[in-house]
């Protein structure tokens, strides 16, 4: 979730409540969202700095009474020099020549790497464009996952059943974040 900052203080919850009673309207019964705990900054085009110094536990989906299931599998990723993390699923999509493998890759290019020569194969020339770029690897602990029910009422909401135990939400003090 991402808003403007000029948005009051209780625009979160106010935003996911509303985006809750629309998908209700579409049978939607349950949300599973995630918070990403790992601090991450990112440089932007004009030089200024954006992202999370702290990470993020998901105290929007605490103020909203989700249902807190624990972590995502733990995992490695990407990081690029710019301090995005690379997905997986772009990484598939570009080693198969999916739809929008040329994008990624003049993503990758405009980071520094070189142009992939014709004929070569994608997976030898992103290994090396990521090596040329910097982009490290890195372990990443899992996001924290929440359930959120949906329904139209307060009824059709608590007729929710998550298969996960509900488990007590995370807090700074119980942090353990990754050097």
């Amino acid at each position: 979730m991402c808003l403007s900052p000029s948005v009051a203080s209780n625009g979160e919850s106010f935003a996911v409540a509303a985006a809750l009673r629309l998908a209700a309207g579409h049978g939607v019964r349950g949300v599973v969202t995630y918070a990403d705990p790992v601090p991450r900054l990112r440089t932007l085009s004009d030089g200024r700095t954006a992202g999370s110094p702290r990470g993020h536990l998901g105290i929007i989906y605490q103020a909203l009474s989700a249902t807190y299931t624990g972590r995502s599998t733990a995992r490695t990723v990407i990081v690029l020099p710019d301090g995005q993390v690379l997905p997986a699923r772009s990484i598939a999509k570009f080693v198969a020549g999916d739809r929008g493998a040329d994008g990624f890759e003049r993503r990758i290019v405009a980071l520094g790497a070189s142009e992939r020569p014709a004929g070569a194969g994608r997976r030898a020339w992103l290994h090396n464009a990521l090596e040329q770029i910097g982009a490290r690897r890195s372990r990443h602990p899992g996001t924290h996952r929440y359930a959120l029910p949906v329904g139209r009422n307060r009824a059709e909401r608590s007729r929710a059943v998550f298969g996960m135990p509900a488990l007590p939400y995370p807090k700074w003090a119980d942090a353990r974040l990754p050097a």
